[in-house]
């Protein structure tokens, strides 16, 4: 019997590394705008930190989703963060004063960071219905055990 296929190759990993640096972009970007200027725009700065959160849980999710309870986790958070970009994107269009003084990683669906915000999500999504089930479900790998005789 043939173990399953482990899930950090090939998109999996890419899509996890892609997943960290924008951990780490996201939270750099938010830590930054919260210690210089919180009070020139409270909504942006904060959602620059939701998003960074996001993010974190994220790729923390998607690395243990071999897990049912990760598994779970990393739909809810990529969810989240594929409505939070939608939202703050189409709202950055519709009501540009919100985001008047600086933009947060979400803004303008994602184009400071070359729309990968509002691609990523999408591409999280597609590998957890293409692959996410089958390790968080399989049964434990049999081992045949032969005699020596």
């Amino acid at each position: 019997m043939s173990s399953p296929r482990p899930r950090m190759t090939g998109i999996g990993r890419v899509l996890v590394i892609v997943y960290a640096i924008m951990a780490l972009a996201a939270t750099g970007r938010s830590f930054v705008q919260i210690v210089e200027d919180f009070e020139a725009a409270p909504v942006a700065y904060s959602l620059s930190a939701a998003a960074a959160v996001v993010y974190i849980v994220a790729t923390v999710a998607l690395v243990k989703a071999g897990s049912p309870g990760w598994y779970l986790v990393a739909w809810i958070a990529i969810c989240f963060e594929l409505a939070g970009v939608l939202i703050v994107g189409t709202l950055s269009f519709a009501a540009p004063e919100l985001f008047a003084h600086d933009a947060t990683v979400w803004s303008g669906y994602g184009y400071g960071y070359f729309w990968v915000p509002l691609v990523l999500p999408m591409l999280g999504l597609w590998w957890l219905v293409k692959g996410g089930r089958e390790s968080a479900e399989a049964p434990p790998a049999l081992v045949e055990e032969g005699s020596s005789w």
